[in-house]
């Protein structure tokens, strides 16, 4: 039997998020691997993949832009597995998606000694996540083993779990933003799943209001290019401190808002010009699509974040970001409510909103935002912070869960903890 040494040296931490797949072992350090979660379906049949010598039906990983091929394929072929954290239970395209790039994520680091027993690995997903694909994926972990002896054993937990063990904060309100949906996950050692809200709207969101804004200043060829349009968001994307404030300084200055991007490796260089001003727009959206200057986008065919219902679970497309999370907590019993505003984690590439001092007072951080907003609906003594690096806070509480939890702790439905073994 191996031992506790062991499993310590070899935790594996994989987040499955709907844009990122992040994946690593816990000797990577502080930053994981990051892959786009999408697979490219190779059509095995055609002579140029023949003659190339194409053998995978499936490409992953960093290597698949080399394989894309006209626009006119990418709707049929690239195939994105989750929508809104979630895998269809009979999406045998999707599920093979996710097969293959845990594969590519494991033997990325897999050592060929013969000391190496597989990791144990620690694998989140969103707090809706239904049962059948912890199922679904424990199979995976079981057949990845038997082809090669990759995973000793495997468990799963929530993503804003993950992110309150990485703070060590056992009570608290987790919100993980990240681009396809936003989840508010009030937490007293486990998640209080009957107060879970979630959200319609995450990055994804974001990256099409910057598509609709880049149009308008005469980008359009540009704006159907997904990847660009999201290095673009990131690039000029602002959170307003005040929206209405935020838009009559810019347009008095817009030499202080004012920025051109390069895209890396091309000719192509983006300024908004006078038109900077809509850089507020898209950090104010993520947090609160009701204002009034966006229904003209919405006249105009930008599709409204709506309602939906995926499996069991509703998720919210207009609601602001603060009544969410009052929503949440009022769910919860009237004695825990004071400490839960009291330690809001706010997690996930969502709220990775940049600032700078020449827009002191004018562009914001997310936690100064959410206080704002919460304190004008009426929350007093509410503290809000934004993890470090919030982009890889989940990833990091799969590592720290993984090295805590002891090697023979086996797995319980009942309360969704423990080891899977697969040896």
């Amino acid at each position: 039997m191996l031992s506790e040494e062991y499993k310590k040296m070899n935790v594996f931490g994989i987040d499955y998020g709907t844009s990122d797949f992040k994946y690593g072992p816990i000797s990577i350090g502080e930053v994981p691997e990051v892959v786009e979660n999408r697979g490219y379906l190779i059509d095995g049949n055609s002579l140029m993949a023949k003659i190339m010598g194409v053998g995978r039906e499936i490409v992953v990983g960093k290597d698949l832009p080399l394989y894309l091929e006209a626009r006119e394929d990418l709707a049929e072929r690239l195939i994105y597995p989750m929508r809104n954290g979630i895998i269809e239970k009979n999406d045998r395209k999707a599920w093979l998606i996710i097969r293959e790039l845990t594969k590519y994520a494991l033997e990325s680091f897999a050592p060929s000694d013969e000391e190496f027993k597989g990791f144990y690995v620690v694998a989140s997903l969103a707090v809706i996540a239904p049962r059948y694909m912890y199922e679904e994926l424990f199979k995976i972990f079981g057949e990845l083993n038997i082809e090669r002896m990759l995973v000793r054993a495997a468990t799963i937990i929530p993503q804003p779990l993950a992110v309150a063990i990485a703070h060590k904060t056992p009570t608290c309100v987790v919100v993980e933003s990240g681009h396809g949906n936003t989840q508010v996950c009030p937490i007293s050692m486990y998640p209080i799943r009957n107060a879970v809200i979630a959200l319609n709207r995450g990055g994804s969101s974001a990256n099409i209001l910057t598509a609709e804004i880049l149009k308008d200043c005469g980008y359009g060829d540009l704006a159907k290019e997904e990847g660009l349009v999201r290095k673009v968001k990131e690039q000029i994307g602002l959170l307003p401190r005040k929206l209405d404030e935020a838009i009559e300084y810019a347009k008095k200055n817009i030499d202080k808002v004012r920025v051109e991007v390069k895209i890396p490796g091309t000719r192509i260089k983006i300024d908004l010009g006078e038109q900077s001003w809509t850089r507020f727009l898209i950090g104010e959206y993520v947090f609160n699509p009701n204002h009034e200057i966006f229904n003209s986008y919405f006249k105009r065919g930008m599709p409204r974040p709506s309602d939906v219902k995926i499996g069991d679970t509703y998720f919210y497309g207009m609601t602001d970001l603060a009544e969410s999370i009052i929503e949440s907590v009022e769910k919860c019993s009237v004695e825990l409510q004071p400490h839960l505003y009291s330690k809001i984690i706010l997690s996930g590439g969502n709220f990775n909103w940049r600032t700078s001092p020449t827009l002191e007072g004018i562009a914001v951080t997310s936690d100064r935002k959410l206080e704002l907003m919460m304190k004008e609906k009426g929350v007093e003594n509410v503290k809000v912070t934004v993890t470090r690096d919030p982009t890889y806070s989940v990833w990091r509480g799969c590592i720290v869960y993984g090295y805590a939890v002891p090697y023979d702790f086996k797995w319980r439905w009942e309360k969704m903890e423990g080891w899977v073994n697969y040896a």
